[in-house]
């Protein structure tokens, strides 16, 4: 099947995610947030990811709600912080996202962090609000295959999401075929690398031969490995171009060039370090 802006990816609950969405991190509350949003939106974008800790959820909450697209065609993400761990406060914690977000629901909640010592109870909090209905589909963030094997013992809902940094210079390709092997989607979060690699002689020498810029090279390997992916941007011609993807497939050769790039290499946090 040929992929376009609108493909889907099917979770394990039999939810479908937008493949290709929109991340707000560090995106400035007020008008910033919500032009990048509404821009996001008029491009053809569905799927919006933020999150309590990047202060915005209310200006996503808006953008999407001025977009006159029906709720049901959009698919927003929000995300549990570290300070709201814990069974009682994880559902408090969402409940205020969910008034702030100004939605009847949220498509899916995710685990921002794994929180040593109260992962148990905020993921038993996290299967409370899945029953609730209030909530599409729960999963996890920054998870590791340790952290995983981990909430396996105790969980009775697999989480849908394990959203993570992914690109060809963090290709953790161990946790990518754990995650496929249990049914998780993964999800990648800084797909361009916050920028730090797209001068890359290597990367740009791809580019020339498809005639597209470094950062859709990049989207387009987190496409072309089955990945969700998530790229930020508060600039008009930067999200429009983001977008710009859907007309080339990286041959097998390319595909194997960029996997080969792998260095280990973060720009966000490091959740090898969290027991």
């Amino acid at each position: 099947m040929k992929k376009d802006i609108n493909y889907k990816m099917k979770m394990n609950n039999g939810i479908e995610i937008p493949q290709f969405g929109l991340g707000v991190y560090l995106t400035k509350s007020g008008n910033e947030c919500i032009n990048a949003v509404t821009w996001a939106l008029e491009a053809g974008y569905k799927h919006i990811d933020t999150a309590k800790a990047y202060g915005n959820e209310k200006e996503v909450g808006e953008a999407v709600r001025n977009s006159g697209i029906k709720r049901e065609e959009l698919f927003i993400t929000t995300k549990l912080w570290n300070e709201d761990h814990g069974y009682d406060d994880a559902l408090k914690a969402f409940d205020k996202s969910l008034k702030t977000l100004n939605v009847d629901y949220i498509d899916l909640y995710l685990i921002h962090w794994p929180v040593k010592g109260k992962r148990k109870d905020s993921w038993k909090a996290f299967e409370k609000i899945y029953e609730s209905g209030y909530c599409k589909s729960i999963g996890v963030s920054n998870y590791m295959i340790n952290h995983l094997e981990e909430l396996f013992i105790y969980a009775n809902i697999i989480p849908a999401i394990n959203q993570v940094e992914f690109s060809p210079y963090a290709y953790h390709k161990e946790l990518l075929n754990f995650c496929t092997k249990n049914k998780i989607l993964l999800e990648a979060y800084s797909p361009l690398t916050r920028m730090k690699k797209l001068g890359d002689p290597k990367l740009k020498e791809i580019t020339t031969k498809y005639g597209k810029t470094t950062a859709q090279v990049l989207i387009r390997w987190a496409i072309d490995h089955d990945l969700v992916v998530i790229p930020k941007s508060a600039r008009k011609e930067r999200i429009i171009e983001n977008a710009n993807v859907f007309d080339f497939e990286l041959d097998k050769d390319d595909l194997k060039i960029l996997d080969n790039l792998n260095e280990d290499y973060r720009v966000a946090w490091d959740p090898t370090t969290v027991d």
